[in-house]
């Protein structure tokens, strides 16, 4: 099998501030903004804070940062596998990565319930399923590990369970996204709808380095690309897929929660 390169080029952005105040999308979310430390949404802070456990608001509101997320290349390890599921890691080594990401109409800021939001991403190694050897490691591959998303619920939010991205050769730790709207859901599987918008979440790199250290991410020799050498990222934060990081105890090995307000074009 031909593998596909690893060099990914970017797609035209689309990037345009809707709605702005001082807020974050964490605060969006209702996760506390009062004593709650982020990373991923402006500069990197010294430390990330533990992760506040508050409840999702049933909308975003007037002070919500809602922007048009960022349209980029899908890529070249995309497989249509339709699994609708909220744990996508298939026991795959790594540390936990909590994600919550609302969706919301990017001219109005309405939350978009019933949207699915899927994922999908490399291991810790850098291999993604059905694609395994492209990163130069050898273990099984059952075409369907770190892939998979969910509905959002009636405040716009998809919760999923899954594990902090390693990286490959030539890209910045990232994950896959895309949002469809109309699918058709049975049996844990979906069919149908709309593309919406197709995009990739980023990382801290103050996170990143503290992960990069851990096993089973320090046994991958392949040499990382920061994001700010990313050919893909566009440096623009929130909107260019920056995730909001908050650790979920007291050190890198408890994992992190990622949380994003995704503006699509509905």
């Amino acid at each position: 099998m031909t593998l596909p390169p690893t060099n990914q080029q970017p797609s035209a952005h689309s990037r345009r501030s809707v709605l702005a105040a001082g807020t974050t999308a964490a605060a969006a979310l209702g996760l506390g903004a009062a004593g709650l430390a982020t990373i991923g949404a402006g500069p990197a802070s010294a430390a990330p804070a533990t992760h506040s456990g508050g409840a999702p608001n049933a909308a975003v509101d007037a002070a919500a940062v809602c922007t048009l997320f960022a349209e980029v290349t899908e890529g070249p390890y995309y497989l249509s596998v339709g699994l609708v599921r909220a744990d996508v890691t298939e026991g795959k080594a790594g540390i936990p990565l909590k994600l919550a990401l609302t969706v919301v109409n990017s001219t109005t800021c309405v939350v978009l319930p019933n949207a699915l939001v899927e994922i999908w991403h490399c291991d810790a190694l850098g291999e993604y399923s059905g694609f395994v050897g492209a990163n130069g490691h050898s273990e099984a591959d059952d075409g369907t590990f770190l892939r998979g998303g969910v509905l959002t619920d009636s405040a716009g939010l998809a919760s999923i369970t899954t594990i902090y991205p390693g990286w490959y050769r030539g890209r910045a730790i990232h994950i896959h996204i895309k949002v469809h709207t109309g699918v058709t859901v049975s049996n844990g599987t979906y069919t149908g709808g709309t593309v919406v918008n197709t995009g990739q979440l980023f990382f801290s790199e103050t996170v990143t380095t503290a992960v990069a250290k851990l096993s089973p991410y320090s046994t991958n020799t392949v040499t990382r690309t920061t994001l700010s050498q990313d050919s893909i990222y566009g440096g623009g934060g929130a909107q260019d897929g920056l995730l909001t990081l908050a650790a979920l105890g007291s050190s890198a090995s408890s994992g992190y929660s990622g949380t994003l307000t995704l503006g699509v074009a509905s």
